[in-house]
Parts: structure tokens; C-alpha cells; sequence
């Protein structure tokens, strides 16, 4: 019986580990939500202009194709951001399975944790990056005010 108890107590101190990294992962797919529907609306006024160029005056076309351009690059951006925040989430999955494995197999796997969560750190902090040179773009070609 001691031994299970020990077992117990050992699966038991990995999920209280694996909690934070649990939480960071709420985190992390917030921001994914939010990249998502940044990107969804950057598809979505795309469309429209698209639509538009067909019919557009010669003296709006230069616009539409300009902005279009601007919503291409900005679409780029969040398609990186997502990407790198999802390497994010992926890589602190790995975390916590690795924590668990550890415990299992009762081996050291700090290294591997240690590499696993900088590298997600960094995924993020890139991600977080591109983030804020899309809304750099979408500020530079923001227009408030009537032409």
C-alpha cells in the first residue's frame, strides 16, 4: 500500500505542476480567438472590395487596389500570428504530457521541459510580434474622417 500511496502522490504533484501550464494554455487560446476574428474580418473586407473593383470608377480603383494590398499584408501577418501562437499551444501540450511521462517512467526530464517552454515562450513572444505589426498596418491605413 505505501508504494500506491507514493504512485498517488507522485501523479498527484505532476497535475499540480501541470496546472500553470494548463492555464497558460486558456491564455494562449485566447489570443488565438482574437487573431482569429482579426483575420476573419481582414478576409471578410477582402471580399467586399473585391467585389467592388469590378465596378469601380477609375479614380477608386488605385484606392481599392491600394487597400487591398494593405489588407493582404496585414492577412500575412495574422496568418504568422496564429501560426506561432499555435506552435505556442502545441509546444506547452508537450510540456505537460512530458511532464506526465516523466513521472511515469520516473526519469529526469527537466532539460526537456525547460527547452520545451522557452521554445513556446518564444513561439509566443513572436506571435505577439506580429500581432502588433498587423495592428501597426491596420492603424497606418486607418482613415478616420471624410475624404
Amino acid at each position: 500500500m505505501p508504494q500506491a500511496e507514493s504512485q498517488v502522490t507522485a501523479v498527484a504533484h505532476v497535475i499540480q505542476l501541470a496546472v500553470a501550464p494548463v492555464f497558460l494554455l486558456t491564455g494562449v487560446g485566447a489570443v488565438l480567438s482574437v487573431l482569429a476574428q482579426r483575420l476573419a474580418r481582414i478576409i471578410d473586407r477582402a471580399r467586399v472590395l473585391e467585389e467592388r473593383l469590378p465596378v469601380a470608377s477609375e479614380e477608386s480603383r488605385p484606392h481599392h487596389l491600394g487597400e487591398l494590398k494593405l489588407l493582404s499584408r496585414r492577412a500575412r501577418l495574422m496568418n504568422r500570428a496564429i501560426g506561432l501562437c499555435t506552435a505556442c499551444a502545441l509546444l506547452i501540450c508537450a510540456v505537460i504530457v512530458t511532464l506526465f511521462v516523466g513521472a511515469f517512467l520516473k526519469t529526469d526530464v527537466s532539460l526537456a521541459i525547460g527547452l520545451l517552454f522557452v521554445t513556446a515562450m518564444l513561439a509566443l513572444f513572436g506571435g505577439l510580434l506580429m500581432f502588433l505589426g498587423e495592428i501597426r498596418l491596420a492603424t497606418t491605413g486607418l482613415r478616420i474622417g471624410p475624404r
